[in-house]
């Protein structure tokens, strides 16, 4: 979780291609190698570090997913850093530079990473779990198929043969236009926004069981609906929101520890002709939805 934490305070770009290699994942990360250069160890827990510095889209991908061209990124700075120390680079003014706002941002990130993973408790979690259950919209939402039509007339003829007994997912694989016929025109559950206006109406006017009794209109065409089911909207459990409890949880912390931070410090603000300008409020938690 600390490592989830970090990444959501802080962030951070890394993206590569990737390609999967067969890796064992039970053994001790500090103490695996996963590559040599020049003498030098690189240690598996390196790489899974470098894995939170991805997108977040990538951050959920397998390890050995991303392996490969982690551990190339890392060879690859072990390689241009020991080449740049050997012509002295080290020593440069612009390098020293910024070597030492790297450092603070590390710093940064190791204080807010303390900080934050000390005051994430279940209880909080809880309780903005609660807060999450309360603001759960209190609506309904359907399972509804559709067959979809080029004109009124057509949707009348299907809407005949519904009520002589015809089965509905039939007709819908037989004489559906849209890209759910294949599939009886099953669309799934859905809420009232998820669907045009004309369509959604008709649907959430009608009952479980029952189907259209005239043909609706939309800037699709003609549609006949049926509704299976019907049931309300539930907020997903403690352990579904778990993940996203914590990156609030931990922004909301975050955003408390720089706001006392700035409190507690001697400010001065410039603008860019050198006047002094007013310090600006300190950053107030995220509004909890």
């Amino acid at each position: 979780m600390k490592a989830r934490i970090l990444a959501t305070a802080l962030g951070g770009a890394l993206l590569m291609t990737v390609s999967a290699p067969v890796f064992a994942e039970d053994k001790d990360p500090s103490k695996q190698v996963a590559a040599v250069v020049n003498n030098e160890k690189i240690y598996r827990n390196e790489v899974e570090d470098a894995r939170f510095l991805l997108p977040r889209e990538y951050q959920n991908l397998p390890l050995k997913v991303v392996y490969p061209q982690l551990l190339n990124s890392i060879i690859d700075r072990k390689l241009t850093a020991a080449a740049g120390r050997k012509e002295g680079l080290a020593n440069n003014a612009d390098v020293k530079e910024q070597l030492a706002r790297i450092e603070e941002q590390l710093l940064q990130r190791a204080y807010l990473a303390k900080h934050i993973t000390s005051q994430v408790s279940d209880d909080k979690l809880k309780a903005a779990y609660e807060t999450l259950k309360a603001s759960t919209p209190q609506e309904d939402e359907v399972h509804a198929r559709h067959i979809l039509l080029e004109t009124e007339e057509q949707a009348n003829e299907v809407i005949k043969a519904i009520a002589g007994g015809k089965d509905f997912a039939e007709l819908a694989k037989e004489k559906s236009k849209g890209p759910s016929g294949a599939n009886g025109g099953d669309l799934g559950f859905f809420k009232a926004g998820a669907m045009v206006p004309e369509f959604s109406k008709a649907a959430f006017e009608m009952k479980p069981g029952e189907s259209s009794k005239t043909a609706i209109r939309t800037q699709f065409g003609w549609h006949v609906i049926k509704v299976e089911e019907r049931r309300p909207i539930k907020a997903p459990t403690f352990e579904e929101a778990k993940p996203q409890l914590e990156n609030e949880v931990a922004r909301e912390i975050g955003a408390d520890i720089l706001g006392k931070l700035r409190t507690n410090a001697s400010i001065e603000r410039f603008d860019l002709e050198g006047k002094v300008i007013a310090a600006p409020t300190a950053p107030a938690a995220p509004e909890k939805k």
